[in-house]
């Protein structure tokens, strides 16, 4: 149920995040998600892609700082609450969540939350006991 998120570390320069995308794309790897943040003097641009290892010798050799962190992929129903229910969840276990960040799926009636979380391991026992569904990673490489 680990899926494995990208982070590549950009300066803050005029065309950094378009050299990702264009190497990605030569390279026939997906984006399956995003997000980025930024300081003064550089970025953190977070990547879900279709082939996670291939993608990382891929930047690495086009010159980009990579690293690999596991994150989980939290399916949720599209509708007021639903993402509430899987956050106090993991609040009341004392599950601290770092970052998060969401998409639509193809089925317009759900959407995926990527949380990252300290104690993988026990966020996937607890939220799967609790009737939360997880995608795994071979789900979220093909959406």
């Amino acid at each position: 149920m680990r899926v494995q998120q990208l982070s590549i570390f950009l300066e803050n320069k005029t065309g950094r995040l378009a050299r990702v995308t264009e190497v990605m794309g030569e390279n026939d790897m997906n984006i399956r998600a995003l997000s980025i943040a930024d300081t003064t003097d550089f970025g953190i641009l977070r990547l879900i892609v279709n082939k996670p290892d291939q993608a990382v010798d891929i930047l690495r050799e086009a010159g980009f700082v990579v690293s690999t962190t596991d994150v989980l992929a939290v399916e949720v129903d599209d509708q007021p609450g639903s993402l509430s229910k899987a956050m106090t969840l993991l609040d009341e276990n004392g599950i601290n969540i770092e970052y998060l960040y969401a998409f639509v799926q193809k089925d317009p009636s759900k959407a995926l939350v990527v949380f990252r979380v300290e104690q993988v391991d026990q966020a996937i026992e607890l939220l799967q006991k609790n009737g939360i569904t997880l995608m795994s990673s071979e789900q979220v490489y093909k959406l």
